[in-house]
C-alpha cells in the first residue's frame, strides 16, 4: 500500500543522491614520464638573489633533488621539486660548463651557476647552492653530477640518439627500492640535523 511505501522511505538513514555535475579522472603530467631517475636523493636548495638590496641567499624549498635520464635523447637534467606543494625549484639540463664548487665553510655543501635554468617557466641566470644531511650524501651528488656531465659530453658529441641507448657508458637508473630507502633515510637524517641545530 502506499502508506507502508512511505514508512519504508522515512525509515532509509543513508539516502542517495546522484551528483549534479559528474568529473571525470584527470591524468596530470609531471613531465617526467619519459624520463628515468639515475640519482635521487633529499635535499635543501637555496638561490643567490642578486636582484635584492642586500644581495642574500634565499631558500628554495627542501625536497628531492633528481638527476633524470630521458629515454629517447639520452640528455640529463637536474629537477627539484618541493616538499608537500611539488613546486619546482630548480630544472636545468645538466650541461658539462657547470662548475659545482664546495661552499666555504661547509663539506655538506654544493654552489653552482646555471646558465639557464627553468623552475619559473622561463630560462634564468640562476646561482643555486644546494645542502644536504651529510658530507656523504654530498659526496654522492657530486660524484653523479659530475658523471652526468661527463654523459652528458659523450651525448653533444654523437650523432645518433639511437647509438646513446645501448652505449656502454649509459647511466643506469635507480631501482625503485633503493630509490624509496634513500629518500627515507635521507629524510630522517636531515630532520635529526635540524633538531640538533636548534638545541
Amino acid at each position: 500500500s502506499d502508506k507502508d511505501e512511505n514508512a519504508a522511505d522515512t525509515s532509509n538513514p543513508d539516502p542517495h543522491f546522484d551528483p549534479i555535475v559528474k568529473l571525470d579522472k584527470v591524468d596530470v603530467k609531471t613531465l617526467e614520464e619519459d624520463e628515468e631517475p639515475i640519482f635521487k636523493m633529499r635535499a635543501k636548495l637555496f638561490r643567490y638573489a642578486s636582484e635584492a638590496e642586500p644581495k642574500e641567499w634565499k631558500e628554495r624549498g627542501t625536497g628531492d633533488v633528481k638527476l633524470l635520464l630521458h629515454k629517447k635523447t639520452s640528455k640529463i637534467r637536474v629537477l627539484m621539486r618541493r616538499d608537500k606543494t611539488l613546486k619546482v625549484c630548480a630544472n636545468h639540463f645538466l650541461v658539462p660548463q657547470l662548475d659545482l664548487k664546495k661552499n666555504v665553510g661547509s663539506d655538506r655543501s654544493w654552489v653552482w651557476k646555471a646558465p639557464e635554468d627553468f623552475a619559473d617557466g622561463e630560462a634564468k641566470d640562476e646561482t643555486l647552492a644546494i645542502r644536504f644531511a651529510n658530507s656523504e650524501n654530498a659526496n654522492m651528488f657530486k660524484d653523479a653530477f659530475q658523471r652526468g656531465q661527463a654523459w652528458m659530453k659523450i651525448v653533444a658529441e654523437s650523432e645518433s640518439e639511437e647509438k646513446l641507448l645501448n652505449h656502454q657508458e649509459r647511466p643506469k637508473a635507480l631501482v625503485k627500492d633503493e630509490d624509496e630507502t634513500n629518500t627515507a633515510a635521507d629524510d630522517n637524517a636531515e630532520d635529526a640535523k635540524e633538531e640538533s641545530k636548534k638545541e
